[in-house]
């Protein structure tokens, strides 16, 4: 079953965060399990940020949390947000284009 991940945030750092991201991406190269990734700023409340992230399941969402390239820089992430992130874990239960 496909899974989706929401990480929703708050940073005065969103630069430095995509910089993060994209160094992550580059590290972890062909390790990586998620399919795609949409990085969303909140209209509404410009600091608050949501990073979408889909997976073709629950564990391999899992298996990219426990990689050590994302803990690594997870930690980095951490250091940027404005207190503690909150995420959604989401299974898919009906996808259409």
């Amino acid at each position: 079953m496909a899974f989706v991940q929401i990480i929703e945030m708050r940073t005065s750092k969103v630069e430095e965060m995509q910089r993060v991201g994209e160094e992550w991406e580059a590290a972890v190269a062909d390790d990586r399990t998620a399919r795609r990734r949409v990085f969303c700023q909140d209209r509404d409340n410009p600091d608050r940020y949501f990073n979408i992230v889909f997976f073709d399941s629950y564990e391999s969402a899992m298996q990219n949390s426990e990689h050590p390239t994302t803990q690594k820089f997870s930690k980095r992430i951490a250091e940027l947000v404005d207190g503690e992130p909150t995420f959604y874990n989401l299974d898919v239960l009906d996808e259409r284009d």
